[in-house]
């Protein structure tokens, strides 16, 4: 809602995933990496995403050509290199248990493309995450529908913080300390044959020591997280959690060329702003 003191804020930019974090145009987010945007700019309402398939109709097992073409007054937009990529896609399935971390390739018609299959049939999330030429960052959010039967996984997590994946033991360490209404840590330890590992074992991966995406149950909410050094921890960052629920999680890192995705399912309750946070909110 925009108010008389408005025009005083629009030197102001913050965090997209990090609202407590303020700074000047230019500048990242020291907890995530992603731009800083203007705190008064409706930035992604000025951009059409137009998602066309092939073939139209999407059926299960069956390759989909998913084409995106990103415009503006009718004009294809160019795109910045954001952590190694045009365009980051996450596509999920809308009981959140498949998982893709994607990116389509730019044409010579300015449009992006990517063939992907879709292993079930039933409604299907994407998220493409991309940052206008000389704008923030934007992340946009499309559903389609794929033909096909359904099939329930059958996937069981012996400890929802806790995931084994080609060999190693990633666990998210604070998960049972999440909240909302604060800076909420990510604390994830990775071991290999009982040895822990440290944040030099990793490879980079697109630009970073790792990938964390976030997206709740219920509402789809989507944050997108880039971790960054910490003396304790391999993979560490910090997000501001705003609705409570319960989130899906995928971690995806590098070792010897190979990128692992480990998964967590977490709950997070109401937490109570601290006086700090207050303060942060009453500056924005």
């Amino acid at each position: 809602m925009k108010n008389a003191h408005q025009t005083d804020h629009k030197n102001v930019y913050t965090c997209p995933m990090h609202p407590e974090v303020t700074g000047q145009q230019g500048e990242r987010c020291p907890k995530c990496g992603m731009d800083l945007k203007a705190a008064d700019q409706e930035n992604s309402n000025e951009y059409q995403v137009q998602l066309s398939t092939f073939p139209k109709t999407k059926e299960a097992g069956i390759p989909t050509q998913l084409t995106f073409a990103i415009k503006e007054k009718g004009q294809n937009v160019p795109l910045e290199i954001s952590h190694e990529m045009k365009i980051h896609l996450m596509a999920v399935s809308e009981d959140l248990t498949w998982f893709r971390h994607i990116h389509p390739e730019e044409q010579a018609d300015g449009t992006y493309v990517i063939t992907e299959i879709f292993p079930n049939g039933g409604k299907y999330l994407l998220f493409a995450d991309f940052k206008p030429s000389g704008a923030p960052q934007v992340v946009n959010r499309q559903e389609i529908d794929v033909q096909g039967n359904y099939r329930a996984s059958n996937q069981k997590v012996s400890h929802p913080w806790v995931s084994e994946v080609d060999g190693y033991i990633v666990t998210l360490e604070n998960g049972n300390d999440f909240k909302t209404s604060r800076t909420q840590s990510l604390e994830i330890s990775v071991k290999k044959g009982g040895e822990k590992l440290q944040e030099n074992n990793l490879q980079p991966y697109l630009g970073a020591s790792a990938h964390i995406v976030m997206i709740s149950e219920k509402d789809k909410e989507f944050l997108h997280i880039h971790p960054v050094s910490d003396e304790r921890f391999p993979i560490y960052s910090e997000t501001y959690i705003e609705n409570s629920g319960t989130y899906r999680m995928w971690v995806q890192f590098k070792i010897d060329g190979k990128v692992h995705t480990a998964d967590f399912t977490v709950d997070v309750p109401e937490g109570k702003k601290t006086e700090k946070e207050e303060m942060h909110q009453g500056h924005q």
